[in-house]
């Protein structure tokens, strides 16, 4: 029950901004790897780095509308990711999810 503990922990500041994901992978290495920590780092991994691409394009609509809801539909899904990993469950991400854990299947 610990181990599920500590890969608990490693989902839960995987979705702690970029930096908090770089620190999960490190947390969740060779002797301490679990699926389920895996698992959330590719879904926070994919939902940060997709901000940061899509965010960059976006910013140049110069629109209060889009950008709106851009940033809406990324915290709707970063808290359907966070609560998923709070409750320690592997739900994937709406949309984006399946697409997430197969670019990121090596982490």
């Amino acid at each position: 029950m610990e181990n599920f503990e500590k890969s608990k922990n490693t989902a839960i500041v995987a979705y702690l901004t970029i930096i908090g994901c770089v620190i999960a992978i490190f947390m969740n290495q060779e002797e301490n790897r679990s699926d389920f920590g895996s698992f959330h780092i590719r879904q926070a991994l994919g939902l940060f780095l997709s901000f940061f691409l899509l965010g960059y394009f976006v910013g140049y609509a110069n629109s209060w509308t889009v950008t709106s809801a851009f940033y809406l539909f990324y915290f709707i899904l970063w808290v359907y990711g966070f609560s998923g990993a709070l409750q320690g469950q592997k739900r994937e991400l709406p949309l984006v999810g399946k697409l997430f854990q197969n670019t990121f299947k090596s982490l």
